[in-house]
């Protein structure tokens, strides 16, 4: 009986600059910081103990160009612990390290073989029955499906695709080598080891498409735990295929609902209280959260004007709660007052003055292209990435270029600023 397991990862995004941390010290930040690696060094690790036969690596290893060669000569020690313990690793290259994003490069230990770029290329475990088909990325934005220039399957062997694919545009990830799951399931292959979609899913079953996702959160929109996927294959069947989580940072979204709250204290007090709720989903790794205040409150307006306060506050609590345990990353303010934005617009004053201002500006076309001349060129100077990943919402307007909804995002802050007591 032919019996053999892999380890299929994708999308290790190695040494990946994490947004919002320059300012920042302190343990759970330096362990924020250095995520990507400790997971990598998590996975090299488990593959050893699990004595796997080979590791699979579907495309965006690397974040992009390397900052210096430190990055390489991290990645290339892991190797050489995998290649200490025979274990070859087949790595294929996505968007983010195309051939024409990397300008730095150094030589890796044999046991890595690398997809070309040119063409779809095999590589054969002749002793495994095993044949991997895959065609790393040549440029970044590759806009071809390349499922029809992957060669047939090998008769009598297990066949494993990789490919590093948006298929459509899955999960709001740009659409690179576009394909169809019928032009994966009808190609002939056992296994499609797929890359790009950072949520781990399993699209069919015999054949197997599968996507592990990302190896290591690295932000609040990439929640929960993160791996890489083990199949265990006999006698040409996929008897096994488990998630191995991976991560040593687990991000969480947590909402705090504010209705009944009427002092400051309290909202602290609510938020610690979700932090210490949400730790043991973390499973004893660093949990990283995103606080989401909401509900409508008296205290609305307060608590825009003391935001920096509020999460220098939650910080405090997570950092009280022990070494390493909890931090938070951003405290997000979605309440709303208990009075409406049109019981102010009728108020003769200046708060009245300023919502009616507000109102009427959505509409002042003037005013609108007077808006699109002064940001929306400067906006369009930020490079892609800052551009595709946002999720403040006056940011998203702005590079929407809706900037309707711009002065709506605004409004309840210039509002509350305006009504809120001082402190």
């Amino acid at each position: 009986m032919t019996r053999f397991r892999f380890f299929h990862a994708a999308d290790i995004h190695l040494d990946s600059p994490l947004r919002g941390l320059s300012s920042l010290e302190g343990g759970a930040v330096a362990r924020v910081r250095t995520a990507t690696r400790e997971a990598l060094d998590t996975l090299v690790g488990l593959a050893i103990e699990e004595a796997v036969d080979f590791l699979i690596i579907a495309g965006d290893l690397y974040d992009g160009d390397w900052r210096d060669y430190k990055t390489g000569l991290f990645f290339a020690a892991q190797m050489g612990r995998l290649k200490k313990e025979g274990i070859p690793v087949y790595l294929l290259h996505g968007n983010h390290d195309a051939e024409s994003q990397i300008t730095r490069r150094l030589d890796l230990p044999d046991n890595v073989h690398v997809f070309g770029p040119r063409s779809a290329e095999t590589f054969v475990l002749d002793e495994l029955k095993v044949v991997l088909h895959g065609q790393s990325f040549r440029h970044r934005d590759v806009t071809d499906n390349l499922v029809p220039q992957y060669p047939p399957p090998v008769p009598g062997a297990f066949n494993i695709g990789v490919l590093h694919t948006g298929l459509g545009g899955m999960g709001g990830h740009a659409n690179y080598a576009p394909c169809a799951i019928d032009d994966l399931t009808n190609k002939g292959y056992d296994y499609w080891a797929l890359g790009h979609v950072h949520q781990a899913s399993v699209l069919h079953e015999n054949p197997h498409v599968v996507f592990p996702g990302n190896l290591q959160g690295r932000h609040a929109r990439e929640v929960g735990a993160k791996g890489a996927t083990l199949v265990t294959v006999e006698d040409g069947d996929i008897v096994e295929l488990s998630m191995i989580p991976c991560d040593v940072v687990r991000w969480a979204v947590l909402s705090v609902p504010l209705a009944d709250v009427e002092r400051f204290g309290d909202v602290i007090d609510r938020i610690d209280d979700a932090v210490e709720a949400a730790i043991p989903t973390a499973n004893g790794r660093l949990l990283a959260c995103r606080i989401v205040l909401e509900g409508r409150t008296a205290i609305h307006d307060q608590l825009f004007a003391s935001e920096d306060r509020m999460l220098a506050e939650a910080r405090a609590r997570a950092l009280g709660l022990g070494d390493e345990v909890a931090w938070v990353e951003k405290v997000v303010i979605s309440t709303q007052g208990e009075v409406d934005a049109e019981t102010l617009a009728e108020r003769e004053d200046a708060i009245g003055d300023l919502q009616r201002l507000l109102q009427e500006a959505t509409k002042d076309k003037d005013l609108l292209v007077q808006i699109e001349d002064d940001i929306g060129k400067l906006v369009r100077q930020l490079p892609h990435e800052v551009r595709g990943n946002i999720d403040d919402g006056v940011l998203k307007a702005v590079v929407d270029g809706d900037f309707t909804a711009l002065i709506n995002e605004v409004s309840p802050y210039l509002s509350a600023r305006l009504t809120a007591p001082e402190e």
